[in-house]
């Protein structure tokens, strides 16, 4: 999602519109539902059977990784947080001891006594088997960034795009914000900020004292803001060739993509007009 400012030659701040309301609200509903039940695989039907398996979604944070782990572990909430110290974590120098960004959305296998650090290690150990080898960190080093840097733009990626197909284009969009030295301006940067999933940003939210405040910090945020999967990792070192640098999702399946900033303000007209036909009314 993505709020945008007009070229820097235009005086007047106005802000705009991010995604669809539909389509946030329809992948808000899945996060939601799978931050309170855990996805496990067991064995068999049976509901108290030893969990099997353990899936991490695709752009799950951090915090929700950890409670995962607590729950499936049976183990008391903020256990698998507490654990990172001891886990020991292979983490690149730039990530500073925070795993956000590698703990790869995968299905993870569950031994007999596995422990926090053993876990949240194999997440670990899978995400630097996945972006330290060809091609991530080749196409990372082909896009002037390091692969931490590539992590950190599938990250916003991942939270950006209302589809796969959409992901090359968001990451044009972050590329040639980037290169024209504009704020990149993603709502899903604030709310990493302030640990949500909401889909209108206000003034005052844009307003707070964050590093994660796209909107007042230029340049990519100092961590990933998720775990991103394969096709957001892909997506950032292969954006699709454009000249975009807004984009709106008007409904669901039709996002975007726009230099012309004038074509946005339309294309936000009409998402807003179309959220105004199907919200309810209020009664008098």
């Amino acid at each position: 999602m993505q709020t945008n400012t007009p070229p820097r030659s235009t005086t007047r701040r106005t802000r705009l519109t991010r995604r669809g309301r539909a389509a946030l609200i329809a992948i808000g509903a899945v996060l939601a539902g799978t931050a309170v039940a855990v996805p496990l695989l067991t064995h068999g039907g049976d509901e108290k059977a030893r969990p099997a398996s353990l899936v991490i979604p695709e752009g799950w944070r951090a915090g929700q990784v950890y409670e995962a782990v607590d729950k499936v572990l049976e183990l008391p909430p903020g256990t698998t947080k507490k654990a990172l110290p001891r886990a020991k974590l292979k983490l690149p120098n730039d990530a500073d001891g925070n795993p956000e960004g590698y703990l790869f959305p995968a299905t993870y296998p569950l031994p007999e006594k596995a422990t926090p650090e053993q876990l949240l290690s194999t997440m670990v150990d899978t995400a630097n088997r996945k972006f330290n080898g060809a091609p991530i960190a080749a196409g990372a080093q082909r896009n002037a960034m390091n692969v931490y840097q590539a992590v950190t733009i599938a990250s916003i990626i991942q939270a950006e795009a209302a589809t796969k197909a959409d992901m090359g284009k968001v990451a044009r969009v972050i590329f040639n914000r980037l290169e024209r030295g504009m704020p990149l301006q993603m709502d899903s940067t604030i709310n990493y900020a302030l640990n949500r999933t909401k889909l209108r940003t206000t003034l005052n939210d844009t307003r707070i004292d964050s590093p994660y405040n796209s909107y007042q910090r230029m340049g990519l945020p100092p961590t990933p803001i998720d775990n991103p999967g394969e096709e957001a990792m892909r997506a950032a070192i292969n954006p699709t060739p454009g000249n975009w640098l807004y984009f709106v999702t008007v409904k669901p399946g039709d996002t975007r993509f726009t230099a012309d900033y004038a074509e946005h303000q339309r294309n936000v007209a009409e998402f807003n007009a179309q959220q105004a036909s199907v919200s309810p009314q209020p009664t008098r």
